[in-house]
């Protein structure tokens, strides 16, 4: 039986990032740093695929300002809380989403903050 293609925009999403997740995976010593977008908000997650556990959140919440700023500050807040921990190498996934815009700010944010990405 053929496989439907995906018809909604989260469905392509999802279809993408499973593309994506099949190169990338995360592990204690360099975790894998994963963006979620809503059209609201911006959230960070440190993943260790190993073990399939999240070490640590980061949301957008109580920040002020546009969503771009909002993303470069999830950003650096993931990478300092990241840095002590004793995490300073991730590897970064982009969920499915291009990276462009909010999804580019949250790793600009991490790299000025200090992550090696």
């Amino acid at each position: 039986m053929p496989m439907r293609s995906p018809k909604t925009g989260a469905e392509r999403r999802a279809r993408r990032h499973l593309r994506v997740r099949k190169k990338v995976t995360g592990t204690a010593e360099r975790p894998r740093l994963v963006v979620f977008r809503s059209l609201k908000h911006i959230y960070a997650q440190l993943v260790d695929d190993v073990s399939h556990r999240t070490l640590m959140t980061v949301t957008d919440n109580g920040v002020e300002g546009k969503k771009s700023v909002k993303s470069v500050e999830v950003g650096k807040k993931i990478a300092e809380q990241a840095k002590a921990a004793g995490i300073s190498k991730v590897v970064f996934d982009r969920a499915g989403y291009q990276y462009t815009g909010r999804v580019k700010a949250v790793a600009d944010g991490a790299r000025e903050a200090g992550l090696e990405f």
